[in-house]
């Protein structure tokens, strides 16, 4: 069977999904999360693009990512082969780490990227991993709740926040009550099933 072709569009954000194999883990501790964001940044040298939202969990990550210079297929190919090669050699495995190819949905408007990013940031409190969105380590939602982050030169976190008014920090207290509305009726969903 031939695979659909993918469409790039080089001026919009994809909304990326990659799942490990049988949804097996891809993260099994700390050293895992580090070497994908190691790696993210070597291919960022050859092959720039930009992320303005991520999160990454035991058994997949969600990238909101644009490149307007290379195909989004391209990057993402490069970036799970360097990692599934790194951990099959870490835990002398073979054979595939991916589950398929990755999952890409182009978003079009600002509503799509704010909902999406929304949807990204709250994927540890609906997974039952954390209660506080900002305090999940593996995702940048903390950089918007508090302003800090490590530089990184592929992340562009201005593009949610250019629709709201004000400072930096009221832009960013505005997105960050726009997540939290979300958040609050997960959190109370998890209670009622309790």
């Amino acid at each position: 069977m031939v695979r659909k072709r993918r469409v790039w569009l080089p001026n919009h954000f994809y909304h990326i999904v990659s799942r490990g194999n049988r949804k097996d883990l891809l993260f099994k501790d700390d050293k895992d999360y580090r070497v994908f964001f190691y790696i993210l940044e070597e291919v960022y040298e050859s092959y720039p693009f930009e992320i303005s939202s991520y999160c990454l969990l035991s058994n997949h990550y969600h990238l909101q990512l644009r490149s307007q210079h290379f195909p989004i297929s391209k990057i993402m190919a490069i970036i799970n082969k360097r990692y599934a090669t790194y951990f099959n050699s870490r835990y002398e495995l073979t054979g595939h780490v991916f589950e398929r190819r990755y999952f890409g949905e182009v978003l079009e408007t600002v509503g799509d990227m704010l909902e999406v990013s929304r949807y990204i940031h709250l994927n540890p409190v609906k997974a039952g991993i954390s209660t506080q969105p900002q305090a999940y380590k593996w995702s940048i939602y903390s950089h918007y709740f508090s302003g800090r982050s490590r530089v990184v030169p592929y992340l562009k976190t201005s593009v949610l926040l250019e629709g709201y008014p004000g400072t930096i920090k009221e832009k960013r207290e505005e997105y960050c009550n726009y997540v939290n509305v979300l958040q609050r009726e997960l959190l109370n969903s998890h209670s009622v099933k309790a």
